[in-house]
């Protein structure tokens, strides 16, 4: 059996105040895209949520450069999701001994980063391990 190398990086940013239709605004915008464009176009956006999705792409590079030893130029943001998180529930007291609902929206932002010249060098490094394990005697090797 070849073990596949780990090539992609998360980062996840729970329980992030704000709704989750608005940072897929911003997430469309940055999906596909390198590193260096991501930062350019986040900084320049006049959304809110451009900070905390800046916050976790940052994050997913410092994840890929201390866990693989990736350099930051090489990186892509290959998976952007956005999911709902939950909704804080409050009551506002209103006139006449009435309440009216406060919905808090809360949701949860993956960010995975993946190295463009891992891509490359895996298929090489995985036909030397197949090789390898081949003249060990694979899976039935006696020890």
């Amino acid at each position: 059996m070849i073990k596949k190398k780990k090539t992609e990086i998360y980062a996840l940013g729970q329980h992030i105040s704000m709704s989750a239709n608005k940072a897929r605004r911003v997430i469309d915008q940055i999906r596909g895209r390198s590193y260096e464009e991501t930062l350019m176009i986040l900084e320049l956006m006049p959304y809110r949520a451009c900070y905390s999705i800046l916050k976790l792409v940052y994050s997913a590079a410092a994840n890929a450069s201390y866990n693989m030893g990736s350099d930051e130029t090489n990186l892509i943001i290959s998976k952007a999701e956005v999911n709902e998180g939950t909704t804080v529930k409050k009551l506002r007291p209103r006139a006449r001994g009435r309440s009216f609902p406060i919905k808090r929206t809360t949701c949860h932002i993956t960010i995975g980063v993946k190295d463009i010249s891992l891509d490359e060098d895996e298929y090489m490094t995985m036909i030397h391990e197949s090789i390898y394990n081949k003249s060990r005697g694979g899976l039935w090797d006696k020890k």
